[in-house]
């Protein structure tokens, strides 16, 4: 008979709306709700019914509530409520959009090496803080460690923890997952924070190759390989792994938490060294070439075999007997056991119709090899197409029921397939300033890509798009939005040496407005005689350039300094603005020796203020007589 989700839309707690189930394990399912009071989304993580009344497995579950919720870091997920209600004990936790490691390795192998280096990291962050505040994990798996979309590490799962030190109390169980399991576990011996550690390596280890350092039939043939075998070094399986980061992986995997290492915060400071290409502390080379020369291993073995021997037994004398009697009771024997297995065969050829199956894993999957691995367990596939960003176009990325659930034949699997990145409409942003158009379109599921251009619009306005609005596109699609950064530059005309109302007109005919500035000048009335900015540079249209033009030559009229003594002529013209040069003229008249003889240019000529004014100044020179011989 085919399972169905009967939550779904109910109001659990008097509180929390449920939307659908999440998934769900051998202890608990867990359900995606929305909080009525606080309006947010949460995952509601509920106790089977048929464990309501078993102590051990509310104490687990309290006990998870109990450790996590005492512990507030980015890389562990939050605790928000807990109780019981009709009948099932329940925990409210953060909901985390994302992916659990698992999923990731199973759909996409073996991680790339920085991205394991970060993943470890994020994780031994989670780490560090609970084992400061005293919580032992215990239970650290790919499963229990979720991936956000943005690529953020959250640690889940704290049913088994304990705060401290701690022993097994589920008598003649292992707590934890086999694969992951420290050796300290499966021997029930004490666990404490190294623990963790060692399951932490096993993780990179997965994380790095795709594949669990120790597998077995059985989940005790896997944790005897824990105890006794040495661990395989990443860098076989993936020979890119550098080796100073195999180092780091077989130290966390060492057999005795002594050779491990002692904290979180040690672990992750070599995979820091590592991530940045430097090599790893001497301490860690020593202990993984300990663990790798197999010495621990062998003392390990050599307990457990003792351990599970047990005292030595006393073995009596041997007498001489008749062989024959035991080989015919041995034969008798083997036959019984032949007929009673071929009796137990056929009986379960029989029942097999009949019993349940377990659900497989088919998230990771193309659409058709889900389809057939359903159908071979003789359950019945029913395909949901839904939009996803982050799962390519035909592959499964949920199943409802979980893998490993046991159920009927022919029950329905859901199975959700990816159709590809959602599609959206791409809106108006025209018009709008550049950042309200970059976060609508953000907002929107879209990139978009800023080009600046000239306009006349005002700077930063979005003057153009594409593709154009209206567009239904697929989500992440890049939308152009051309952004004015005002008009087009022009080159400004050179218009020094020309009459103004024509330097003018050639400013105004290009695109410039124009201020003009009368000053002094020794050009002609109305030539201009500068420019502002300077002709060839590059301005705006519509700036203004500014023009110098002259008022015309000043000048003034030259005072006559005819007769004057050259002194006093000198002080005369300097005062009234002009400059002076004096020439001797010889002169046999010494009346006239120092006095100005004549000037150039004249008295009372009109002459440009500081030109130079030329006084012919008379020298006297005495006759000579000559007396005939």
């Amino acid at each position: 008979m085919a399972t169905q989700d009967t939550l779904s839309g109910t109001l659990f707690a008097g509180r929390y709306r449920i939307s659908r189930k999440l998934g769900g394990g051998g202890m608990a399912d867990v359900y995606l709700a929305e909080d009525q009071e606080l309006g947010r989304r949460v995952a509601i993580k509920m106790l089977h019914a048929r464990y309501a009344n078993d102590e051990q497995f509310v104490e687990r579950f309290r006990r998870e509530a109990t450790h996590a919720a005492g512990l507030s870091h980015p890389n562990i997920v939050s605790i928000f409520d807990r109780g019981e209600a009709d009948g099932s004990y329940f925990i409210v936790m953060e909901y985390v959009e994302g992916r659990t490691l698992k999923e990731l390795i199973r759909s996409r192998g073996d991680c790339p090496v920085p991205v394991a280096i970060a993943y470890t990291r994020q994780i031994l962050a989670g780490l560090r803080y609970a084992h400061r505040n005293g919580v032992i994990h215990r239970d650290i798996k790919p499963h229990n460690v979720i991936v956000d979309p943005e690529g953020v590490i959250k640690v889940t799962d704290f049913g088994i923890a304990r705060a401290g030190v701690s022993q097994m109390t589920e008598e003649g169980a292992i707590i934890g997952t086999a694969q992951y399991l420290s050796p300290e576990q499966a021997r029930g011996a004490p666990v404490d924070q190294t623990s963790d550690l060692y399951s932490t390596g096993i993780v990179l280890f997965e994380l790095l190759t795709g594949e669990v350092p120790f597998t077995g039939d059985s989940p005790v043939e896997i944790a005897m390989k824990h105890l006794s075998e040495v661990p395989p070094i990443p860098s076989e399986l993936r020979p890119d792994v550098p080796d100073d980061l195999d180092l780091v992986v077989v130290r966390a995997l060492a057999k005795e938490p002594a050779d491990r290492y002692k904290s979180a915060a040690a672990m992750d400071a070599d995979l820091e060294t590592v991530a940045r290409g430097g090599r790893v502390a001497a301490e860690t080379a020593d202990a993984a070439t300990l663990v790798l020369s197999g010495e621990r291993g062998v003392e390990a073995t050599a307990v457990t075999q003792a351990t599970r021997r047990g005292p030595p037994q006393y073995e009596p004398p041997s007498r001489s007997r008749p062989i024959w009697p035991w080989l015919l009771g041995i034969g008798a024997l083997l036959a019984m056991l032949v007929g009673g297995w071929f009796l137990y065969d056929s009986i379960q050829s029989q029942l097999k119709d009949a019993e349940t199956v377990a659900v497989p894993y088919v998230v990771g999957l193309q659409q058709a090899q889900a389809v057939n691995l359903i159908t071979e367990k003789g359950l019945v596939p029913r395909v949901r197409p839904v939009s996803n960003s982050d799962v390519e176009e035909g592959v499964v990325f949920a199943q409802n029921p979980t893998e490993g659930t046991r159920v009927d034949k022919e029950t329905v699997i859901l199975i959700d397939i990816s159709s590809g990145k959602p599609e959206v409409t791409i809106p108006s942003v025209v018009g709008q300033s550049v950042e309200d158009a970059v976060a609508e379109l953000t907002q929107a599921g879209l990139n978009a890509r800023v080009v600046e251009v000239n306009s006349d619009r005002d700077e930063g306005t979005v003057t153009a798009q594409s593709p154009s609005a209206g567009t239904v596109v697929v989500e992440g699609t890049q939308v152009r939005i051309n952004v004015s950064r005002g008009p087009k530059p022009l080159s400004v005309p050179n218009v020094i040496g020309l009459p103004y109302d024509q330097a003018a007109a050639e400013l105004q005919r290009v695109g410039f407005g124009v201020a003009r500035v009368d000053v002094a000048s020794d050009l002609a009335a109305g030539i201009v005689t500068d420019q502002d900015p300077n002709g060839g540079s590059e301005s705006s249209k519509g700036s203004t350039v500014t023009l110098s033009v002259s008022r015309g030559p000043v000048t003034s009229a030259v005072p006559d300094v005819t007769t004057q003594d050259v002194a006093i002529a000198q002080t005369t013209l300097e005062a009234s603005g002009f400059r002076t040069r004096v020439v001797l003229e010889d002169t046999d008249d010494p009346n006239f020796d120092g006095i100005v003889i004549s000037q150039d240019p004249v008295g009372g000529t009109q002459a440009k203020l500081n030109s130079l004014i030329t006084l012919f100044v008379g020298r006297f020179v005495a006759e000579t007589t000559t007396t005939a011989p």
